[in-house]
């Protein structure tokens, strides 16, 4: 039985739970991670995530972060591999935020998974990272990215990673023509990478 699409955006998936590991290397640390059905990509790393973790390099320094629409973790668990990292791991899907938990407990730094909803209102946070939800629409999209990049501290930057054939170059110009710096900082299998940041 096949899942549909929306169930990795609803808070409680309506397909049942079947879990499953999820492995991936970067920068030679290796990570295993637990999925399962009924949240985003559940059976291996997207592409999408993976073109993002590959062109953009994890911050140097501690910090506030926010992996925004985080899945089951993965975006959350390389952040978090530094001790000096505070992860917000940010989703709408429940089934997610308790496998990002359980991927992340074990992390150098500290994860707090959370609904949008719980995320205190006066965090900000100096990158943001997201492979965001563009199957939602997009006005759906463009509401989300209003509430979340004007919590970028000053200085701040958000990279997104956006499908070309699903309006990356269009995002890229909504979000220019909304006051926000953008360049597109990468591209590869049919992937843009576009950094973000305050003008």
């Amino acid at each position: 039985m096949s899942e549909q699409p929306e169930h990795y955006f609803s808070e409680q998936p309506a397909v049942d739970d079947r879990e499953r590991t999820v492995t991936f290397e970067l920068d030679g640390v290796a990570y295993e991670l637990a999925s399962s059905t009924g949240v985003f990509s559940g059976n291996r790393l997207d592409p999408g995530t993976s073109v993002l973790l590959g062109k953009v390099v994890p911050p140097e320094e501690g910090g506030t972060f926010l992996d925004l629409g985080c899945g089951y973790g993965p975006i959350s668990a390389v952040l978090a591999r530094r001790e000096d990292a505070e992860v917000w791991a940010v989703d709408v899907n429940r089934r997610a935020l308790d496998l990002a938990r359980r991927n992340t407990e074990q992390s150098p730094g500290t994860v707090r998974a959370a609904t949008p909803e719980e995320v205190p209102g006066e965090v900000a946070f100096d990158e943001i990272w997201s492979n965001p939800p563009i199957k939602v629409g997009k006005e759906a999209l463009h509401r989300l990215l209003e509430t979340w990049l004007p919590r970028l501290k000053p200085g701040g930057v958000a990279w997104l990673v956006v499908s070309k054939h699903l309006g990356a170059d269009s995002l890229a110009r909504w979000l220019a023509e909304s006051g926000w710096a953008v360049d597109k900082h990468a591209s590869a299998k049919g992937y843009r990478v576009l950094k973000v940041e305050r003008p």
